[in-house]
């Protein structure tokens, strides 16, 4: 009688794996099984608990009876059918029990099929990183800058005003040689670091805002009695938090923010502490300035329970995820960024701003643009949570003088930027105002002039509001009147040898629209009394006599001469709406090069209408270097608008040609140019224009008009055109309608060469594969578990028809030719449905029972619509979905082996460290008996479970737990390999391809489980150990540590014959198709998915056993072995 080791299974009693029955011929021609003619050619064995339950009295079916397990055989019975069992029969056995075995036995198979797609897997994915490391790349143009910093600990901010006093700390900064004490006496402003950022970035901008109000702005008298004063920056230091992974982190920041703004406001209170002017108010709100994940902590201070109403009324964020969380792996941060959001979102909407509490808040968010490989700067846009009226997205490459991209880190130091920030900020100042901030209008206003080109529709024009403050006396019989609808060219100043004017007529008003005034220079326009070389003026008839006009106007130009008559105007100066420009020289390569920008003036022919003239005032008297272009034209002449789709522009590309009598500005419209996802190749013919002839080369503008994105090429023939509009997984527009307008081409030619200029746009296939990285970076974190589950469910349906649990790479290979592809053309349909509803205008919808509360015409926006799939709103891009999905097999496969790999040598190295009798490798009659591997004690694996769940209840959070199970599986698979290798037996293969398998889907849950649990080491290192709630439920890794725990006892999973086996098919492919559907946007579930279907396959091994609570109390308490006994090596039953 042959006896097994009480841990080893039914099917570890065989040597040879399960196939299916060969059936012997009946009389009739018919064929019948051997086990329906009592043949058993088997040698399995059941337990001693299985032989005694099946002694007793039938009883009704339980689930425990869904589990087939093979019947013993006798040695009779064997004798028996091998005498009836033909021989040419017995060689077919022996063939296809051959092929079984050596199926079962080979894990690193790799068909044609598998090579082949993984093959093509990876010259995609390195065809994705390659692009985005080698193509459209913009250009990196930030200055260095240098600071003297220093900062001061504010001890008076302890455990009596906060709660995280030990873990975070507040400073004020101060500039060396500029502020050498730590009285506070300007206005607060708070910085906030992102995450893991240090409270020492704050020093290049609280330097430079150091630096110029004492070398420029102090000594401005008429500034400081407008109220303007310096910044005092506070900043905080996190210990490095890492808040993009974990909300409750984020929560705590914004917590201790609340409470850090209502001690620095206290600190203005203090006459110990303050050196304010005493007759000015105190301070009552605190601007902040937020890096990345710091920008979303400030909008979550005003979320808060401990905000201190209008508190803060200006935040600044820079390179800040608002619109989605970067990742989704935590739950908190989920919940928390959909919680931040709807509050904005809802506030917005209130009718009346009595009932919105943000409507005094300012919130600009500045983008790096693709720069910045750390956030996509799509989500920095705030389209779809705050109104134009209260904020605005921009990118640093559209703000004057900066015109550069930057990275995720050096957009806080990047100098010319630096500059923008500090003097907007300190012109929106007035201390004269308890908010310390001048309204928000005007707020509004300020950073528009300062962040904005100046070219975009929501830009205002100073002039119609201005008053004439210069009178310009002309001759009468001047020649300085260019005819109506003539262009002004100068290609030189003071070649009159003295101070002259250039009038140009402003054209009689037609329909709105309809013409524009533009000028454009290589030289600065001087604003009223500067000593430059030009001035534009726009004037009017002044009917005035000229003995009253010294008290009416400020400034008078004469230049009338000695001659007797004169016609005196009455101007204003347009200094003030000047446009800065790149220069654009055969010199020039970047728009951010060290030049003098070009000016330029562009107004509707509306704003003009109290205007005759406009007066081009050349000031110098001696020969001087420089041009002027100005004119007026039609918008119908200067507008272009293409249109061309998306599927022509791939087909055909776009081509146009401008005309020789073209306007001095082009502006081209490409309404299809919408998707971040793509990038074009943008071609200029050369102009034929002689080399004293040109004025300036080519000037482009690529520019959106949501979000507010500007790119300047200078001196362009060529130019990489890449844009941030509609993204994947971004909520629509608060507003309810999408981008309208697309990408816009701004083209400034020399119209003086009076040649046609040819333009060549096409879609750059290879430069838009590296747009893909940005945004599906997460992609890799959900769409593998697509491929996992449908290979796990191959194998447990294989498993529970044949008893053969066949290996990883033989399931893949075999859902390559049918699932697998299946399950991506349906998902590729629902991809385009999803889109094509998500691109459809938003329904009229009413609030309340029949619609009885709210207006009719009202449009319900879904933010949430985009969250799905690959969140494209464009039925185009219909493809990404089998793209991914041959993308994530191909990795999938690579992982695979990697883990054998990883198995093999730690086999090895096992197989080195513990020799093995050496009757096991010599005695083959015995290799089917030997267990998987000796099993641990049953009491030790029940105690450590429960230690482990009782420490996850407490004190570490469940992702710890979840690793040292990954850890425990993968000794698991070790030990599990070493004895198949050694006994050669298909079911101690079975067992190896199994645990494997469970090793590789845990594997693809970890990346998700990493997050949180390098926030707890971190929280551990600063000493911060307070507990998260939301990681101490024990339920959600009960099922992995106990199905774990199971196979380390080397028990494979039972067969299942019973119409249950559906449950573990149908739980993998809903598996699937959450991964595949919600694994982006939801990632943290996945985990708890694996957990349920974990939960189900301990269910499955518990079925076939049967220990009781009582009997695992017994094993606790007193040692025992549970239904693991067996019989000993001689047959007897083991005490």
């Amino acid at each position: 009688m042959r006896t097994r080791s009480s841990a080893s299974t039914e099917e570890d009693d065989s040597d040879d794996t399960a196939v299916p029955e060969p059936r012997l011929p009946d009389d009739d021609g018919r064929k019948r099984s051997f086990t329906s003619a009592k043949y058993d050619v088997t040698r399995h064995s059941v337990t001693l608990d299985r032989r005694k339950g099946d002694k007793g009295p039938p009883t009704s079916p339980t689930l425990q009876n869904a589990w087939t397990v093979p019947t013993a055989s006798s040695e009779k019975q064997k004798e028996v059918s091998e005498l009836l069992i033909p021989s040419s029969l017995k060689d077919t056995m022996a063939n296809h029990w051959s092929h079984q075995r050596s199926r079962v036995q080979s894990p690193w198979r790799c068909s044609l099929l598998t090579l082949a797609t993984t093959a093509t897997a990876m010259l995609f994915f390195f065809a994705i990183i390659h692009s985005f490391f080698t193509r459209q790349l913009d250009p990196k143009g930030c200055n260095n800058c240098m600071m003297m910093p220093a900062y001061a600990k504010l001890p008076g901010f302890d455990t009596e005003h906060t709660r995280f006093a030990s873990k975070y700390s507040l400073y004020l900064y101060r500039e060396g040689q500029i502020d050498e004490d730590t009285m506070v006496k300007g206005v607060p402003v708070l910085f906030i670091p992102g995450n893991a950022g240090s409270y020492k970035q704050v020093r290049p901008i609280a330097a430079e805002a150091a630096h110029y109000f004492h070398n420029d702005v102090q000594s401005n008298a008429d500034a400081i009695r407008a109220g303007t004063r310096n910044l005092d920056f506070f900043t905080v230091d996190f210990n490095e938090d890492i808040t993009a992974f974990h909300g409750q982190t984020l929560l705590d920041q914004a917590e201790y923010l609340n409470e850090a703004t209502a001690y620095i406001l206290s600190l203005y209170h203090d006459p110990r502490r303050s050196r304010r002017d005493p007759g000015l108010p105190d301070p009552s709100s605190v601007i902040l300035v937020g890096h990345s994940m710091g920008g979303v902590v400030a909008r979550t201070m005003l979320t808060m329970p401990n905000y201190q109403s209008n508190s803060i009324n200006t935040i600044i964020t820079m390179s800040a995820p608002h619109a989605r969380a970067p990742v989704s792996f935590d739950s908190d941060i989920v919940h928390t960024y959909e919680r931040i959001n709807t509050y904005w979102r809802q506030a917005y909407s209130q009718k009346w701003a009595n009932n919105n509490p943000l409507w005094h808040v300012t919130l600009i968010s500045i983008a790096g643009g693709g720069l910045d490989t750390v956030v996509p700067s799509d989500y920095a846009c705030l389209s779809s949570l705050v109104p134009d009226t209260h904020g605005f997205t921009v990118f640093t490459s559209t703000v004057p003088n900066v015109w550069t991209g930057a990275d995720h880190l050096s957009i806080l130091w990047c100098d010319q930027f630096r500059k923008v920030i500090v003097r907007s900020l300190i012109e929106a100042v007035d201390v004269h105002r308890p908010s310390q901030t001048k309204p928000r209008a005007e707020r509004m206003r300020i950073f528009k002039r300062w962040f904005l080109t100046g070219l975009e529709s929501v830009a205002e024009k100073t002039l119609p509001q201005k008053e004439p403050t210069t009178l310009l006396t002309l001759e009468d019989n001047s020649n300085a009147i260019i005819g109506l609808g003539e262009r002004l060219v100068l290609r030189g100043f003071g070649e009159a040898g003295r101070a002259n004017a250039h009038l140009i007529p402003v054209p009689p008003q037609g329909p709105p629209g309809g013409q524009k005034f533009t000028l454009l220079s290589d030289q600065p326009l001087d604003p009223t009394g500067a000593g430059g070389k030009m001035e534009v003026l726009f004037c009017s008839i002044f009917p005035l006599q000229a003995g009253q006009s010294a008290a009416l106007l400020s400034m008078n130009i004469d230049l009338s001469g000695t001659s007797s008559g004169s016609t005196r105007l009455a101007c204003k100066n347009a200094a003030s709406d000047v446009i800065h420009l790149p220069a654009s020289t055969r010199t020039s390569k970047y728009s951010f090069d060290d030049s003098p920008p070009f000016s330029y003036l562009q107004y509707n022919l509306e704003d003009l209408a109290e205007h005759q003239f406009v007066a081009v005032v050349d000031k110098m008297r001696i020969p001087s270097n420089g041009w002027v272009v100005a004119e007026f034209s039609e918008n119908a002449r200067s507008v272009i608008h293409t249109g061309a789709g998306l599927r022509k522009l791939l087909a055909w590309g776009l081509r146009i040609t401008l005309p020789a009598d073209r306007p001095l500005v082009m502006d081209i419209k490409i309404p299809a140019l919408l998707s971040s996802l793509l990038a074009y190749k943008l071609s200029i013919g050369t102009q034929v224009c002689g080399e004293d002839a040109e004025l300036f080369t080519p000037l482009l503008r690529q520019y959106l008009s949501e979000p507010y994105e500007s790119k300047y090429f200078v001196n362009v023939k060529e130019a990489n055109i890449n844009l941030h509009g509609i993204a994947p997984f971004m909520p629509p527009l608060l507003r309810g309608h999408a981008i309208g307008d697309g990408v816009s081409l701004q083209l400034w030619t020399d119209p003086t060469c009076n040649t046609s200029v040819s333009l060549s746009l096409k879609v750059d296939v290879p430069g838009s594969m590296g747009k893909l990285h940005m945004r599906y970076r997460t992609v890799f974190a959900a769409f593998p578990l697509v491929i996992v589950a449908l290979v796990l469910r191959k194998q447990f349906r294989v498993h529970d028809e044949t008893g053969v649990f066949m290996s990883f790479a033989e399931s893949l290979d075999l859902c390559l030719r049918s699932s697998l592809p299946l399950l991506f053309i349906a998902m590729s349909l629902l991809a385009m449905s999803l889109a094509t509803m998500s691109a459809a205008p938003a329904r009229a919808s009413s609030f309340g029972l029949f619609g009885w509360r709210g207006n009719a015409t009202e449009s319900a926006v879904d933010f949430t619509k985009n969250d799905l799939l690959l969140g494209s709103s464009d039925p185009f891009f219909w493809f990404l979905v089998p793209l991914y999905g041959l993308v994530c097999a191909g990795i999938c496969v690579l992982v695979n082996y990697a883990a054998l790999a990883i198995t093999s040598v730690l086999c090895l190295v096992y197989s080195t460290l513990t020799a093995r009798p050496a009757w096991i490798k010599n005695d083959d009659r015995r290799r089917a008996t030997v267990p998987a591997f000796p099993p641990t004690s049953p009491r030790r694996r029940i105690i450590i479970t429960l230690l482990l769940l009782l420490l996850v209840s407490t004190l570490i959070p469940y992702q710890f737990a979840y690793m040292v199970a990954c850890i425990v599986q993968i000794a698991t698979c070790t030990r599990a390999l070493r004895f198949a290798q050694e006994t050669r037996s298909g079911t101690h293969y079975n067992f190896y391809n199994y645990a494997h398998s469970i090793l590789i889907l845990m594997l693809w849950v970890l990346p998700i489980n990493i997050p949180v649990l390098v926030v707890w080491i971190h929280n551990l290192t600063v000493h911060w150990l307070t507990p998260f709630s939301s990681h101490h439920n024990v339920l959600s890794i009960m099922p992995f540590l106990i199905l774990v725990e199971t196979l380390t006892g080397g028990k494979m999973i039972p067969r299942v014959t019973s119409r249950l086996k559906y449950i573990t098919s149908s739980l993998s492919f809903a598996l699937a198709i959450y991964a595949a559907v919600y694994g982006v946007t939801y990632a943290y579930l996945l985990h708890h998915f694996v957990n349920f279907v974990c939960a189900w396959l301990v269910v499955c091994h518990f079925s076939s056993s049967n220990l009781s609570l009582k009997g695992l109390i017994q094993i606790v308490m007193e040692g025992g072995s549970g239904d693991e006994g067996g019989e000993d090596e001689g047959g007897k039953k083991r005490p």
